[in-house]
């Protein structure tokens, strides 16, 4: 097959790709969901089977060690979650009382009046933007739940998703075994060579990340509860559960702590700050301690280009996006810098005579 033929196949069959994932993305959220599960519990399954166990029983070892987890956490964690949220939502109206009259008593101020600020004004600016951000986030709700999250969704997640990720997890190694017999004769070893590179960035990152923000939900969680600030466990938790996204749970949970330090201590500074130093030292300790030791330096998903896939294909797609966001990062990703390699190597960057061509002026 001509090489003209060749990139219209696969361009073709990847349009076709994302059409199909783009029709069908109000129902795919169950079965996602699974394949992610089986992909993720694999390993172990492979584990089970170097010591004795045949496949059917490794899977259903990991599927009930999976679901008694689950259970544990959802008792564990859920009654507290959910009681924090009451208690939010029933002091809320408090919440706004004493926010407005911080506001009240900042414009009021001498420093302020000292500056020329505009207590009315700055009200009006404040009230506007509050609005907007209002309006903005439950726009982004409404879109998310639109877009797969429904009730119907979740209880498919819930009961549809175990029962795949069990079928998946079974047939898993003959299924690779069954694409790996298709693969084109004369690309195979690139292909395999290619496949192996992506599940190495994405076992990588996923795995990785998820013990990063286990690690920090637990740190943000136990020094905010601590600190006895309102709802900490709710905020440090939500803020690790988050961080996948760069820098986003530590802006969030930076934000909230501080804000309801502020309204539940003012006059008083010193546990604004205390809740701010906690999660600068979070910061510190994930870029230092935790990427390093989880992640590494060579799953080469820049942070820049994460947060593009995940906004993108949360627009395309909704929750589901979201889901194959990370993946489909680290896939690009990586025929990017095949891409970059093989242009290095040719003749197009290095010239008619083997070399690298100069620069023109």
């Amino acid at each position: 097959m001509r090489i003209d033929r060749q990139i219209a196949f696969w361009v073709a069959a990847l349009l076709a790709a994302l059409v199909f994932l783009y029709i069908f993305r109000t129902i795919l959220l169950p079965f996602v969901g699974g394949m992610a599960m089986a992909y993720l519990l694999d390993p172990l399954a492979d584990w089970f089977q170097r010591r004795g166990m045949n496949r059917l029983a490794a899977t259903l070892t990991i599927m009930v060690l999976s679901l008694v987890v689950i259970v544990a956490l959802f008792v564990l964690v859920l009654p507290v979650v959910v009681n924090q949220v009451g208690l939010l939502l029933a002091n809320m109206p408090t919440y706004v009382e004493r926010f407005d009259a911080l506001v009240d008593s900042v414009l009021r101020s001498s420093w302020a009046e000292s500056i020329g600020v505009d207590p009315d004004a700055v009200r009006s600016s404040l009230g506007g933007f509050l609005n907007q951000g209002v309006s903005w986030a439950g726009t982004l709700v409404g879109s998310l739940w639109s877009g797969g999250v429904a009730f119907i969704n979740i209880l498919a997640l819930v009961v549809v998703a175990p029962v795949v990720a069990f079928y998946l997890l079974y047939d898993w190694d003959r299924m690779i075994g069954l694409v790996d017999s298709w693969l084109p004769r004369d690309h195979v070893d690139t292909i395999r060579r290619l496949a192996r590179e992506m599940d190495r960035v994405i076992a990588g990152f996923v795995r990785g990340q998820a013990l990063v923000g286990l690690t920090l939900g637990v740190f943000y969680a136990t020094g905010l509860v601590i600190l006895g600030i309102n709802f900490g466990f709710l905020i440090g938790l939500v803020a690790g559960l988050i961080s996948f996204v760069p820098y986003l749970g530590s802006t969030l949970g930076f934000i909230a702590s501080v804000g309801i330090a502020l309204l539940q201590f003012w006059p008083d500074w010193i546990w604004p700050v205390a809740a701010a130093a906690l999660f600068v030292v979070g910061q510190l300790l994930e870029g230092y301690v935790l990427q390093p030791f989880f992640i590494g330096n060579n799953v080469g998903l820049h942070p820049v280009w994460l947060m593009f896939a995940l906004f993108a294909f949360g627009l395309l797609f909704g929750f589901v996006g979201l889901l194959v966001a990370i993946p489909a990062a680290a896939a690009v990703g990586v025929l990017v810098r095949f891409a970059l390699a093989r242009y290095l190597a040719s003749p197009i960057y290095r010239g008619s005579a083997g070399e690298p061509a100069p620069p023109e002026t």
